[in-house]
């Protein structure tokens, strides 16, 4: 059924076809790579669920947040929110520190362990892709980076892909 690769009527015929038969065929793609990244995330030693971790790269992006602020980033309730942390600070991913100036609050940090787990997943996520990407042809890889800066930039609004920004 993957659009990209099939043949027949459901394949795009030009690199101009339609948006809505491109975005079914993009579609398709996406769900190999997050079946990809799924899969390569869940080699790592210590097997997390995709919302811890989304919590730990939150908390990467983010260091200090609390409990509210995490929720409210992952879009998920307080109390979800609470219980997740949980789990993750019995395995040694986060800590809970009070906040210097405001005893209430609690700010939540990655562990040493936390960042090695987010970089082992990194890096068997990076190998997966660069495997897949090594099977493409130099032109088919070429063109993906081209077509990819020109979906960000359309995406962010900004210049197009052929305005010679950025590699």
């Amino acid at each position: 059924m993957t659009r990209l690769s099939g043949s027949g009527d459901d394949q795009p015929g030009e690199p101009g076809a339609d948006p809505m038969s491109l975005a079914l065929a993009i579609a398709d793609a996406v769900d190999g790579l997050t079946n990809l990244w799924s899969v390569a995330a869940q080699g790592a030693r210590l097997r997390l669920s995709p919302h811890q971790l989304r919590a730990l790269q939150v908390l990467n992006s983010e260091p200090g947040l609390n409990l509210t602020a995490l929720a409210e980033g992952m879009d998920i309730g307080l109390p979800t929110a609470s219980r997740l942390c949980d789990r993750l600070e019995a395995a040694g991913l986060l800590e809970r520190v009070l906040h210097p100036h405001r005893r209430r609050e609690v700010r939540l940090n990655l562990t040493g362990h936390g960042l090695q787990v987010l970089d082992e997943v990194a890096s068997r996520r990076a190998q997966a892709l660069a495997a897949v990407l090594a099977a493409m042809e130099p032109p088919e890889r070429e063109a993906l980076i081209h077509g990819m800066r020109g979906f960000l930039a359309a995406q962010d609004g900004g210049a197009t892909a052929g305005d010679g920004a950025g590699p």
